[in-house]
């Protein structure tokens, strides 16, 4: 079966929506793809501060902004659709939308961007909620990627996805296992916007500071680091939390940021060193990174200064996966869930089974 989805995935870094047209193909259980557009459109200063305060506004005006993030997602989608001429030429939409609220806990997560409101927009099935049965069976719904990491990016120990949050997944044992990190881009977007940049580019600025070991120290002794996973951050974890200890601190905005670099590498080779432990399936001694991260070069190589003495090689993909792997595994789970076959695993999430999750809506005639 061949499957022509349009991906969407918004992550917790705020960098915009990013959009992908994708060729899925299935023959007896193998999946392959290709990423035939993509392409990452940068939010107003508007949407991303109305985003970054979903969290912060009164139930109303939250439905309010749940049907206008979908019908903002709606007209990129058609005018995607418009400038790579795929008018008849997609299936579906599959769509993570954007985390506001995620309290595995109490059974609850939520993502803006109403489906129902999409499909209207675009005339096209619409797939979302892409983690809400996973949460309500008692599952972290995070990550959901690793369920393409599996059928589509095969041969490797270790996944890493730095984006807002910094996640890891690995096969073990013929299982798979994920969990969120750390805070990562999220929070080294926040530091360099206090120096008038989007980001840190290539990790120069980080790059100029020193690490500052009382701060280090008090952000690796944070209570989340000594859970065991299952386990998940909240988008809101890097700011309400992160930021307010390294900003206790009168240091350098590049200290700051070298010091963030240092416990993002710590934290995410601490992990790495606790799952080969338990004796990794693919046995290739290989980290995959994509994600924005995955261009700061300074990070991977403080990364990579932990790492190699494991013995792990650091493999950074092509361009289009760097960027795209989230919104290519959310058209993945979308084909999933219209063939009603599991497309979130509870060895990653800690649910009580596996589970089929996204809700359909028909935006076309029927």
């Amino acid at each position: 079966m061949v499957y022509h989805v349009i991906g969407l995935m918004s992550g917790s870094s705020l960098d915009g929506l990013d959009i992908v047209k994708v060729e899925l193909t299935e023959v007896r259980g193998q999946w392959t793809y290709e990423i035939q557009y993509a392409e990452t459109l940068a939010y107003t200063a508007e949407w991303s501060d109305k985003l970054a305060n979903a969290a912060n506004i009164s139930a109303k005006e939250y439905v309010l902004l749940h049907a206008a993030y979908g019908r903002y997602m709606g007209e990129l989608v058609n005018q995607f659709i418009e400038k790579n001429a795929l008018e008849h030429k997609v299936h579906f939409i599959a769509s993570h939308g954007h985390t506001t609220f995620h309290f595995p806990a109490f059974h609850a997560t939520a993502q803006l961007g109403d489906g129902a409101t999409l499909a209207a927009v675009t005339g096209l099935p619409v797939i979302s909620d892409l983690r809400a049965m996973d949460v309500a069976l008692g599952g972290q719904g995070a990550p959901i990627v690793p369920i393409g990491e599996l059928m589509l990016l095969p041969g490797y120990d270790f996944y890493l996805n730095l984006g807002g949050i910094a996640n890891i997944s690995a096969p073990i044992n013929d299982q798979y296992v994920a969990y969120d990190i750390c805070a990562a881009n999220r929070v080294l977007n926040a530091l360099a916007g206090m120096l008038g940049k989007a980001y840190d580019a290539n990790g120069d600025l980080a790059k100029g500071g020193h690490v500052d070991e009382k701060l280090l120290a008090q952000l690796n002794a944070l209570p989340y680091f000594e859970q065991a996973y299952p386990k998940s951050l909240d988008n809101s974890f890097g700011v309400d939390e992160v930021l307010p200890i390294i900003q206790s601190y009168t240091l350098s905005v590049q200290t700051k940021l070298r010091t963030v670099v240092e416990h993002i590498a710590q934290q995410t080779a601490k992990a790495v060193e606790q799952l080969r432990a338990q004796g990794t399936t693919a046995a290739t001694n290989k980290l995959l990174v994509t994600g924005g991260g995955a261009h700061n070069q300074f990070l991977l190589e403080v990364l990579d200064g932990y790492v190699s003495k494991l013995g792990i090689d650091i493999i950074v993909p092509d361009e289009q996966t760097v960027n795209f792997k989230e919104a290519l595994i959310m058209a993945l789970m979308g084909a999933l869930r219209w063939r009603q076959e599991v497309n979130v695993l509870s060895s990653v999430t800690g649910a009580s089974r596996n589970s089929v999750n996204g809700a359909l809506w028909v935006g076309n005639d029927v």
